[in-house]
């Protein structure tokens, strides 16, 4: 694969998830000014996105405007992650009485991949979006979905990791993150503190199910001095609610 072909790619998904955040019309000025794209190509690439059915382009106001082809795109994906919604309803049960950032967690190969949020509804709030990554042994909700593997396919993780990452500093001890993973199962959940984000924490548990194959889990993501407040309440919440999953 080209550069020039993961360029374009990357150049598609960064407009769409600028769609997406903007929720609006959008120009070729505001995409090209925005992403500091060449107005050639910004242009370009908008006319093909128009031609396959992925966005409308009205030349009254000159804006271009997603159209729903893109939307029925992912109809599919919340039950096929989800089943038949006691996972959702779990998420929105936990964001009711937390107030806080509440996300679903998964594996994508070498990461932990948050794949769900519902944003906290306080002013100051741990900001996260669906489809962030993280390190998955460098991470609370990594350490927490490793937990879940044997012994054996964890320290073929950390070879992995450690031969894929080239700063010596970052690279991961196995008997520390061991160290972590049995105090997670013995637990049964993470309550990372400042582990990736200075400030920011995680208290999360594994989910009784999977789904094609991958381990899911639930996580109350906030500022780690609410979440130290709220620990025991968020873990009887968390018990209570997964227990009916499992039934």
């Amino acid at each position: 694969m080209t550069n020039e072909v993961i360029k374009t790619a990357r150049r598609i998904f960064e407009v769409l998830e600028y769609f997406d955040e903007v929720q609006r019309p959008v120009s070729l000025k505001e995409i090209s000014t925005h992403f500091d794209y060449p107005v050639s190509s910004a242009s370009a690439l908008l006319k093909s996105m128009v031609i396959m059915g992925y966005l409308d382009y009205d030349s009254g106001s000159r804006t271009y405007m997603p159209t729903m082809r893109l939307s029925s795109l992912g109809e599919w994906i919340q039950g096929a992650l989800f089943g038949e919604g006691q996972i959702l309803a779990l998420v929105k049960h936990m964001s009711r009485v937390t107030q806080e950032t509440i996300s679903i967690g998964t594996q994508s190969d070498l990461y932990a991949q948050y794949i769900h949020v519902v944003p906290s509804t306080q002013a100051i709030r741990y900001e996260l979006k669906s489809g962030t990554v993280r390190p998955l042994a460098r991470s609370g909700l990594g350490w927490l979905l490793m937990s879940a593997r044997s012994d054996e396919t964890i320290e073929k993780l950390v070879r992995r990791i450690n031969a894929e990452e080239e700063d010596r500093k970052l690279r991961v001890s196995l008997p520390e993150l061991m160290g972590r993973i049995r105090e997670i199962r013995r637990q049964g959940y993470v309550f990372s503190r400042h582990t990736v984000v200075v400030g920011g924490g995680i208290i999360a548990m594994l989910l009784p199910v999977r789904r094609y194959g991958r381990i899911l889990a639930i996580g109350v993501n906030g500022p780690v001095d609410r979440l130290e407040a709220k620990k025991k309440r968020i873990l009887a919440e968390l018990r209570s609610g997964i227990s009916k999953i499992a039934e």
